[in-house]
């Protein structure tokens, strides 16, 4: 689906800057190597920086300025042609740069650029005599693009932090040896050692018995993670305790981590509307301030008595500074590029910045249940004993549960285990009671003989069917419920369901105070999906539905918002059959840390910790991108068109020009980085 939401087909046109230039009439690739101007890469480091040497031409221009504004004063002997060869060398260090820039741009038949642009105006400074205030134009201008390179490094280093967390070398068990080998060549099923402090390089499974894990740089989450045998561990993840090793499942260029690389490196080509119209009306924009400024110089000698060129000419010059569209076309795309930035800190991934805008759009959220608002594992929910301690039947139980595979059963296991601790003095934990004679009786339970007692362990058929006695009013239950009976008598139940997430309900709670309507679709039983719908809150739900059944209501509620073509539907899932779904709405977010490959590939928004808060979160950044751009673009023209009218009328001179043009930019710039600092 994210082709629909693509830009103009093509590659943005880039080039390999020349001290400080940015191709603003196309866009700004911060993923791209080379496009930030200041930008060396220092040994060791995994992006660019800027140095001594960035700066030296703005120093060597502003030292010539200066000391030419001095000698002005108080020398006499400082005169043409002397004057003029001072001010050009001055010049050159900052002006030289733009004017190749500008060549390159005519020879290719890209001519109306803001190089071109800031060539004209101060050449033409320097035609009618006016040396200062050319070289200051070219010098504030390549300052204003050296403050700008910063901010895009900013937002350009917070998006790529990620690389930081893939290392190149991993540790590798050869013949009972440790061996440092390059990652993207270590096999599947290769065993890899990871020690304390390491980051993973390979996705796994965990070989050692367990291993506590720093997830921060995939999920955002600051708790570490205990993981277990057998269970996965990611690339990126750092290894906080002892020496573990692990079992090699995914190649180094099929790891989760580089996929999700690779999506953010995409997602420049993905451009919002608003960057889109302003890229268009930069093209019209910048001829016609051309256009513009030759009428001023001009059309006056037919209408004006006293008309002197040189005066003219001034006035339009003044009025091509003013009118470079730097401002707009760099801090649009920054602002965008903030948003993503600041969504990647967050643990949230945009695929590109027309989702930024999109999610600013949404009037309804579909939300899967399992795994969406619901942790997608079986856990024991509440323990109900009669004539027995609930610690000893929760023990008793398990013990029998042990003998079974069942996700029942693991769910049993899971929480005797947990509650071994809080066994009785004297009693026994489930491992050590005595286990005999189980039988396996299909579509009912468990029955055999524990700790010396005959013990059933199943659903009400069960208990029927070995004439066991219970409350009927158990039947009604929604969730799965495991019945026990010892020697014959009935000795309570456990209720068995898919976890509520914590924060569930926080986040519908949020999505509604949004004014955004929420609705949940699950294949699971409907009384079950009832009761977690009351529990989070949702405005709708719907269960028992099959993949296409969700396809179907999906397809419904788009068509309720299509009266108006602004309302846009998000879904919400992490499981393979959710990616149909995902691929239909105009939004569509997955559930990143467990979810599907499916449904991340096909999805314009992850969520990579699998909190649903996170679904608000991404509404909350886009919003306040989309201010912050509007923000932008509202302040450029506002100020530019105050101060063209004062240009044309010759009630600006250049330094005017100089503040609508580079100090607009900076404060552009300024309040489009702000949205990385934002709290959401």
């Amino acid at each position: 689906m994210a082709d629909e939401h693509n830009g103009p087909a093509g590659t943005p046109e880039r080039h390999r800057h020349d001290g400080h230039d940015h191709d603003h009439e196309d866009d700004v690739d911060l993923l791209e190597e080379g496009t930030t101007p200041a930008a060396d890469v220092a040994p060791g480091k995994t992006g660019p920086v800027q140095t001594l040497r960035t700066y030296a031409p703005v120093i060597i221009s502003l030292v010539g300025l200066l000391m030419g504004i001095v000698l002005d004063k108080y020398a006499d002997w400082f005169k043409d042609p002397v004057r003029l060869i001072g001010y050009i060398a001055a010049y050159l260090p900052v002006g030289w740069p733009v004017l190749k820039r500008a060549w390159k741009g005519i020879v290719s038949g890209n001519v109306f650029t803001e190089f071109f642009l800031m060539g004209v105006a101060t050449l033409g400074a320097f035609g009618i005599r006016e040396y200062p205030e050319g070289v200051a134009v070219m010098l504030f201008y390549t300052i204003g693009e050296l403050f700008q390179d910063a901010a895009v490094l900013r937002a350009r280093r917070s998006i790529k932090a990620l690389l930081d967390v893939r290392p190149d070398e991993v540790t590798v068990m050869q013949n009972g040896k440790p061996q440092t080998v390059k990652a993207a060549t270590v096999a599947v099923g290769a065993v890899v050692q990871v020690k304390p402090g390491e980051k993973v390089g390979l996705d796994g499974t965990m070989r050692s018995e367990s291993g506590t894990f720093d997830t921060a740089a995939l999920t955002g989450e600051s708790v570490p993670r205990t993981i277990a045998k057998g269970e996965s561990v990611l690339a990126g993840m750092i290894n906080r305790q002892s020496l573990v090793e692990m079992d090699v499942t995914t190649p180094y260029q099929d790891s989760k981590l580089s996929r999700i690389l690779k999506l953010v490196q995409q997602a420049t080509g993905r451009k919002a509307q608003t960057q889109e119209f302003i890229a268009r009306f930069a093209k019209i924009y910048t001829p016609a301030i051309c256009g513009l400024a030759l009428l001023i110089t001009l059309v006056p000698y037919f209408f004006v008595a006293d008309y002197q060129f040189r005066d003219w000419l001034y006035r339009g010059l003044v009025f091509l500074v003013i009118g470079c569209p730097c401002a707009l076309v760099i801090s649009i795309p920054l602002g965008y590029f903030g948003g993503i930035g600041a969504g990647s800190k967050q643990g949230i991934l945009f695929k590109g910045s027309v989702f930024l805008d999109l999610v600013t759009q949404l009037k309804t959220v579909v939300m899967d249940k399992t795994g969406t608002l619901t942790k997608g594992v079986f856990a024991v929910q509440e323990v109900k004993p009669v004539g027995i301690d609930a610690n000893k039947l929760a023990q008793l139980t398990a013990a029998l549960e042990s003998k079974s595979t069942h996700p029942v059963a693991t769910a049993l296991l899971a929480y005797a285990r947990a509650n071994n601790g809080r066994v009785h003095d004297g009693e026994k934990g489930y491992e050590s009671i005595s286990v005999e004679g189980v039988e396996e009786i299909p579509g009912h339970g468990l029955k055999g003989r524990v700790d010396g007692k005959e013990m059933l362990a199943g659903n009400a058929k069960l208990l029927q069917k070995f004439s066991v006695s219970f409350d009927d009013a158990l039947t009604q239950i929604p969730y799965t419920i495991v019945m026990a009976a010892l020697d014959g008598q009935f000795s309570g139940y456990f209720t068995i369901a898919d976890e509520v997430k914590p924060d569930a309900a926080e986040a519908v709670k949020r999505l509604k105070a949004d004014g955004i309507y929420t609705v949940m679709l699950s294949g699971d039983k409907s009384a079950v999906v009832e009761a977690v719908a009351k529990q989070v809150g949702v405005d709708e739900w719907h269960g028992d539905l099959l993949p296409e059944d969700k396809v179907t209501q999906v397809e419904r509620l788009k068509a309720d918002l299509s009266v108006n073509p602004k309302s846009k539907l998000a879904f919400v899932g992490d499981g393979v059959n959710d990616a149909p779904v995902v691929a239909l709405a105009d939004v569509g977010i997955a559930m990143g840390g467990l979810g599907s490959d499916a449904t991340i590939e096909t999805a314009d928004v992850i969520i990579q910790n699998d909190e649903p808060a996170k679904i608000a979160m991404s509404v909350a950044i886009g919003r306040a991108t989309r201010r912050i751009v509007w923000q932008n673009i509202t302040l450029s023209l506002v100020v530019k068109g105050i101060v063209l009218v004062l240009g044309a009328g010759g009630l600006a001179t250049m330094w005017e020009a100089v503040f609508a043009d580079v100090g607009v930019a900076m404060l552009a710039i300024l309040n489009a980085v702000r949205v990385q600092n934002l709290k959401f």
